[in-house]
């Protein structure tokens, strides 16, 4: 889906990210009762405050792993993706993996409709370091040439609760349920410079990223060129908005790393060659089904 043709989502997150173990009870529970977060009981049932199990459905949803059912909007089922991560006996059901922190970040900010603002941050916002006023400027400038109506207020809580995804909270001795981090902190992909309040995108190689789920996420980005080309440029999938190379913070160096695994891990269906100074991806049968067989093998 383009930017244009999507109607963004904010707030549902009621201020909170998610939590180690949210996902996994909000699967379960829908797994059980497809309607149970339009119930005004949910909250009971899930063992959490009211405002954060509308938080746990709207995470679920921005991170890919619930989706509206077919026959009822206001109930909701497990996507595959769900499914095959979080049920008892599925991937990771705990996120005890940091390969499954790296999927659900690709999954967030990938997401045009419920997670914009993440978007736009790393995907489409070029400079290394921001402080707060600048992105909030730069997010403003963003939603307003997409036709997207906010307030100011508004556009300051989506950035506060992008910060609390990555950065860990600053004032351990406040409030309990406002310290706990969100899992994605561990990936540290922006750091605070606390003095200066000045903000930085780790920006470079990424050790704890696997090959697999950069793969996953190269074949999703390339979903709509593979079925009319057979090669795109390195620059491409390090450079362009939605990259994997921007929503990860690669550079060029790294991003060649994970292309020579990709060949061997795809049996050539990816594979990298440098023509003339050229350097261009061959897509050589490859498909999104080829990104679920990447991480089915990954996890097993």
């Amino acid at each position: 889906m383009t930017g244009s043709s999507l109607r963004p989502s904010f707030g549902g997150h009621e201020k909170f990210t998610f939590r180690y173990g949210w996902l996994k009870k909000g699967l379960d529970a829908i797994i059980e009762n497809s309607g149970i977060f339009s119930q005004e009981d949910a909250f009971v049932t899930l063992g959490v405050g009211k405002n954060m199990a509308a938080s746990i459905r709207y995470w679920g949803l921005a991170l890919g792993l619930f989706q509206p059912a077919d026959n009822n909007p206001r109930a909701m089922q497990a996507s595959n993706l769900g499914r095959a991560l979080l049920t008892d006996g599925g991937w990771d059901p705990y996120l005890e993996d940091i390969g499954s922190l790296w999927f659900l970040h690709w999954q967030l900010a990938s997401n045009q409709e419920r997670g914009l603002v993440w978007h736009l941050a790393f995907s489409r916002y070029y400079d290394v370091e921001f402080r707060k006023p600048i992105l909030i400027e730069y997010l403003k400038t963003q939603l307003t040439q997409r036709g997207v109506e906010t307030t100011d207020a508004m556009i300051e809580r989506e950035f506060d609760v992008f910060i609390h995804t990555y950065v860990p909270a600053q004032n351990p001795k406040g409030d309990g349920e406002e310290t706990l981090n969100c899992p994605l902190v561990d990936l540290n992909l922006i750091r605070l410079a606390p003095g200066d309040g000045v903000y930085r995108f780790d920006v470079g190689a990424k050790p704890s990223l696997p090959a697999a789920v950069l793969g996953y996420a190269l074949l999703g980005f390339l979903a709509d060129k593979i079925a009319r080309q057979r090669t795109v440029t390195l620059d491409e999938c390090v450079y362009s908005p939605g990259s994997p190379g921007q929503i990860f913070k690669l550079d060029e160096n790294s991003t060649m790393a994970y292309l020579e695994d990709l060949e061997s891990l795809t049996d050539g269906a990816l594979r990298m060659q440098e023509t003339a100074g050229l350097r261009q991806i061959y897509l050589h049968a490859a498909s999104q089904e080829l990104g679920w067989e990447l991480l089915r093998k990954y996890y097993a």
